[in-house]
């Protein structure tokens, strides 16, 4: 997937990336992608497309949404702090995950 457009918030990209089928909310926890009560290793997904917020005035603002897609077709949204509002954990995973671009 070619990145079409930058969106403005955050919210607006959420709304775009569901409307382009990206329906699930991932989350991380132990080294893993999780929904709900599955969880999923880093090598079953890819990154699709990226877009990165930094907040006007609050360092804590920044956060980045992740458009990701499973090897069987699975497709979510994950939205994650960056700079100061990033953490360990969540960068080794985003790490792992396999980048198209």
């Amino acid at each position: 997937m070619e990145r079409q457009s930058h969106y403005g918030t955050i919210t607006e990209a959420i709304k775009q990336l569901r409307a382009q089928g990206f329906t699930i909310d991932f989350n991380l926890e132990e080294n893993s992608l999780v929904c709900h009560a599955e969880k999923f290793a880093h090598n079953e997904f890819e990154i699709v497309d990226v877009y990165r917020y930094e907040g006007d005035s609050d360092p804590g603002d920044e956060s980045t949404v992740y458009a990701i897609e499973s090897n069987t077709g699975l497709k979510g949204i994950l939205v994650a702090g960056f700079g100061i509002s990033s953490d360990t954990a969540t960068n080794d995973i985003l790490k792992k995950l396999h980048n198209r671009k």
